[in-house]
C-alpha cells in the first residue's frame, strides 16, 4: 500500500535542484519583489512587460509557500464572501470585489495560456451540507447576483451525498498551481528577469532607494514589493490588522467514480471543500486560527474519514496544510505599505482565495508602479477606513493581548525531558522562561526557545504539522527553530534538551 505523502499534491514533482541561484553580492533593479508566489510573480511578469527591470528574491523555492499548498481553485465565487461584504460594508463594495475577483480569474487564464499547468474550466459552487445552512446559501446567491456575478441556483450538485441548495458560477478555473507559478517564473527569466531562491530577506532600509538585504547579498531598488503572503516588515502595523488561519487538505485516489464536477465548498462549520486533479479528489477544511491550542493529527483524520465515508477511496495519497492571512474587514490589502509612500508596496489578506485575488493584486501593483490607473486600487487600499469593522479589529487585538500575557501564566507541561513521549512535544521550564521540547519518531530530542522572534509571544505546538506556531501573528517554526512562516524572519534560539 502506498504511504501517504506529507506534502502537497502540487509539490510532489518539484525539481530536486533549485532552478534559480541564491542571492549573493550587490544587485540593482528598478523594482525588487520579495516573494515568488502568485502575487509576487504576477506583479513581476506584468511589470516586465511594461519594460521595467525587476528582481525577485524568495526565501525558499518558487511556489513552495501558500501558492503550492492550496486547493487549486481560481474562482470569483468564494464561499459566502458577497453576503459577508454586504453586511460588513455595503453592496457597492461587494460589487467592486466581484469585478476584481473576476478580473483575477481571467488574468490567470490569460497568463496560463502558454504554460503547461493542467488548466481546466469548471463551475464553482457554494452549497448547504445541512438543512440549517439553506438560508445562508440562498442569501449568498442573492448577494452574488446583486454584485453582478452570473450565478445560478441549483438544488443538487455532483456530490455523492444529499445537499440542500447551492449557488453555482460557471466558467471558473482549476489549475496545477505549482506548475503555473513555475511557468510564470520561467517566462519571467526567459525575458531577462532575475530570480533568487533560498534567500530570506532580513531587512529593507527605511528610505528609497531601498536596500533589500539577505544574509549573503543585497538588492538596491527604487521600488520594493512585499509579496510574502504575510508582510515581513513591521512598519505599517499589518500584524495588528491581519489574522492568520490554517486549513488542511488530503488528496485521495478513487477506486471508482470521479471527483465532483464542481469546485464546491459548504457554508457550515466545519466547512467541506472539494477540488480535483486528474483522478485525485481533494478534500479541504478543518480550519482554525494559527497557534490554536490542542491541534493534532485529528485535523487530517477528519478529512480522510469524510472522504472514505462519501467516496469510493482507494487510498489517501497526500496531506498538507496552508496558512492564510485575513484582514479585519475582509478585504485584501494591496497598495502602498505606508500612507503617503509611493515606492514601498504590499499585497496580503487574500483570506484563502489567493489564486484569484493574488493575481488581481499583482495587476494592481504593476499598474500603480508603472504609473497607470487601476479600477481596484482604491477598494483594496491598505489604508482604507472601515468604521463598521472597528469592533472586529478591537476584538482581534484583544485576543492577541490575552494570549501574549496568558501563555506566560500557564505552568510548564513537564519537568524533565524524560517526560516527553515519542512524537510528542511538551513545554518545559527554561530558567525564568520556557522552552519547547519535541521527541521525534526516532527518539531524538529537539529543544527551542518558545519566544517568537517577531514580537515575543509564546509559541504553541501544532501536532498535525509538528511545528511551533504563534497565536499572535501566525509565525511558524520547525522543531529545530527554522522559520516556516512569517512575519518572523529569524529562527528560534536552540536550547539544551
Amino acid at each position: 500500500m502506498t504511504t501517504t505523502t506529507e506534502q502537497s499534491l502540487w509539490l510532489q514533482d518539484t525539481p530536486t535542484t533549485p532552478d534559480h541561484p541564491p542571492l549573493s553580492g550587490q544587485h540593482h533593479a528598478r523594482v525588487a519583489v520579495i516573494g515568488a508566489g502568485i502575487g509576487g510573480l504576477t506583479t513581476a511578469v506584468l511589470l516586465q512587460r511594461h519594460g521595467v527591470d525587476v528582481v525577485i528574491v524568495e526565501a525558499g523555492r518558487v511556489g513552495a509557500g501558500a501558492s503550492g499548498n492550496n486547493t487549486a481553485k481560481v474562482t470569483a465565487l468564494q464561499s459566502t464572501m458577497y453576503s459577508t461584504l454586504e453586511r460588513g460594508h455595503n453592496a457597492a463594495v461587494a460589487t467592486g470585489y466581484a469585478e476584481a475577483a473576476t478580473a483575477g480569474v481571467e488574468l490567470v487564464a490569460a497568463l496560463a495560456e502558454p504554460i503547461d499547468c493542467d488548466l481546466q474550466r469548471a463551475p464553482a459552487a457554494t452549497f448547504a451540507y445541512t438543512k440549517d445552512e439553506h438560508d445562508t446559501v440562498r442569501a449568498e446567491a442573492d448577494a452574488a447576483t446583486r454584485a453582478g456575478l452570473p450565478v445560478e441556483w441549483a438544488e443538487k450538485l455532483d456530490l455523492p451525498f444529499p445537499t440542500y441548495g447551492a449557488v453555482r458560477l460557471p466558467g471558473q478555473i482549476v489549475v496545477h498551481p505549482a506548475k503555473y507559478v513555475r511557468g510564470l517564473a520561467a517566462a519571467f527569466t526567459a525575458e531577462g528577469g532575475r530570480v533568487f531562491e533560498h534567500s530570506r530577506v532580513r531587512n529593507v532600509s527605511v528610505t528609497a532607494p531601498y536596500q533589500v538585504s539577505t544574509d549573503e547579498g543585497a538588492i538596491r531598488a527604487e521600488h520594493v514589493v512585499v509579496a510574502t503572503h504575510y508582510p515581513i516588515l513591521d512598519r505599517g502595523l499589518f500584524f495588528a490588522r491581519l489574522e492568520a488561519q490554517r486549513s488542511y487538505c488530503v488528496a485521495a485516489r478513487l477506486r471508482s467514480g470521479t471527483p465532483p464536477a464542481e469546485l464546491a465548498i459548504s457554508v457550515g462549520n466545519p466547512s467541506w471543500s472539494f477540488s480535483r486533479h486528474g483522478d485525485h479528489l481533494i478534500v479541504g477544511g478543518q480550519s482554525h486560527p494559527a497557534g490554536e491550542r490542542g491541534v493534532d493529527f485529528s485535523r487530517y483524520t477528519a478529512l480522510a474519514d469524510f472522504a472514505h465515508r462519501h467516496f469510493d477511496v482507494e487510498e489517501i495519497r497526500h496531506r498538507w496544510s496552508a496558512q492564510d492571512p485575513k484582514a479585519y474587514d475582509g478585504l485584501p490589502m494591496v497598495g502602498a505599505y505606508l500612507p503617503g509612500t509611493s515606492r514601498l508596496w504590499v499585497a496580503t489578506g487574500f483570506a484563502k482565495w489567493g489564486l484569484a485575488m493574488g493575481s488581481v493584486a499583482g495587476q494592481v501593483l504593476a499598474d500603480r508602479i508603472a504609473g497607470a490607473d487601476n479600477p481596484h486600487a482604491d477598494l483594496f487600499s491598505p489604508h482604507r477606513a472601515s468604521l463598521r469593522s472597528a469592533p472586529a479589529l478591537l476584538q482581534q487585538n484583544a485576543r492577541v493581548a490575552k494570549d501574549l500575557i496568558g501563555d506566560r501564566l500557564v505552568p510548564p507541561e513537564a519537568a524533565d525531558t524524560d517526560d516527553v513521549p515519542v512524537d510528542t512535544a511538551r513545554v518545559l521550564p527554561d530558567g525564568q522562561g520556557k522552552k519547547g521540547v519535541y521527541r521525534d519518531r526516532e527518539g531524538v530530542v529537539h529543544a527551542v526557545s518558545l519566544r517568537c522572534t517577531h514580537l515575543g509571544c509564546l509559541l504553541r505546538f501544532n501536532g498535525a504539522e509538528r511545528s511551533w506556531d504563534c497565536s499572535c501573528h501566525g509565525s511558524r517554526f520547525d522543531v529545530d527553530g527554522a522559520v516556516l512562516e512569517g512575519p518572523a524572519t529569524r529562527p528560534l534560539s536552540r536550547r539544551d534538551p
